[in-house]
């Protein structure tokens, strides 16, 4: 694995590194000795996958709040995502600030993500299927959001006809945080 620092404090970009044979390949996505190298996160006790069945649906921007933060290692199994990272902690130097990366089966990218980043992403391709870790349990009652099309944040979507849950499109937006 390759750790590049992210543009956001805190937030890194890891590339798989994939030995190919005539099987096919394969490549490490965690690694304990790696990732304490690096003073990240190693205590990952939930595994989530999400899969979108359409190209342009819309999911997040979703983080858990304190005192159950999590922190999230996402990687695209199947097609390609779009995915968006906020960084909603009031004191970070990077507050408010926004970054968007191209996550997807064939790119071999996974993203570190924070405690106290807002994530989501639009679909690119039908059928697109993340794999999450997670640092924390989900706790319903800690789950917040803000708008995707927050016109504050301008980020600006690559599908301009998003699909969105009922949950995501009545969501606050940032300016609206407590």
């Amino acid at each position: 694995m390759t750790f590049t620092p992210g543009p956001l404090d805190g937030l890194w970009i890891i590339s798989l590194e994939s030995r190919h044979d005539d099987r096919g390949w394969f490549a490490r996505t965690w690694c304990a000795e790696e990732f304490s190298r690096h003073g990240l996160n190693l205590h990952w006790p939930q595994a989530n996958t999400t899969r979108t069945l359409r190209r342009g649906m819309v999911r997040g921007l979703h983080w858990q709040a304190e005192p159950h933060p999590e922190i999230k290692l996402i990687r695209c199994a199947r097609g390609a995502v779009w995915d968006v990272v906020v960084d909603v902690r009031p004191d970070s130097p990077t507050h408010g600030r926004w970054a968007s990366f191209d996550l997807s089966e064939s790119n071999q990218q996974q993203l570190y993500v924070p405690a106290g980043f807002a994530h989501g992403f639009q679909c690119l391709t039908d059928d697109a299927e993340l794999n999450y870790l997670m640092s924390d349990s989900y706790h319903p009652d800690l789950a917040r959001g803000i708008r995707w099309d927050d016109p504050g944040l301008g980020i600006p979507w690559p599908i301009a006809d998003a699909f969105l849950s009922e949950r995501d499109r009545s969501l606050p937006r940032f300016n609206e945080l407590p």
